[in-house]
């Protein structure tokens, strides 16, 4: 993570997840985002920690090849913020990275903290914090979905 900060400090608290370094950078780095990327990065909720569409508390459950190139990554929802999924199609995948202590699965990653979208010589980078590990991927282009879900205890649900 290049810009967010994930063990800032607030006065005498520690441990604050810091994403302002980045969201001042965005409207920046946006433009040189391919489109897919540039709009699930700058989407209004993407950082909303409150809202039901901010990345913050997913959890990475599944990653399946869907293409010689094509992945997806599907993050599911904690049932006290969320009432979708977040599915993210990636397309022209170069590089697929997944960093978890003594595990392969990419549903060890636990929580997302925060991610950053970067621009990426040929496109574009997802760079994912999560408690335990981290999660890259670098690819052309990005499309992010939510999809429905059945959770009986989602918040308005």
């Amino acid at each position: 993570m290049k810009y967010v900060d994930l063990d800032g400090r607030d006065g005498d608290v520690t441990g604050i997840i810091d994403p302002r370094a980045y969201l001042a950078r965005l409207p920046e780095l946006a433009e040189s985002l391919p489109p897919g990327a540039r709009a699930f990065a700058t989407d209004p909720g993407h950082y909303d920690f409150s809202g039901k569409r901010c990345v913050k508390d997913l959890k990475p459950l599944q990653v399946r090849r869907t293409g010689d190139e094509e992945i997806e990554i599907r993050f599911g929802h904690n049932c006290w913020k969320h009432d979708e999924d977040l599915l993210v199609r990636y397309m022209g995948v170069s590089r697929f990275q997944v960093d978890v202590l003594d595990v392969c699965d990419v549903a060890a990653l636990g929580d997302v903290i925060l991610d950053e979208v970067l621009p990426h010589e040929g496109g574009c980078t997802h760079e994912v914090a999560c408690r335990p590990g981290t999660l890259v991927v670098a690819c052309r282009d990005l499309v992010a979905e939510w999809v429905q879900t059945d959770c009986p205890d989602a918040r308005g649900g």
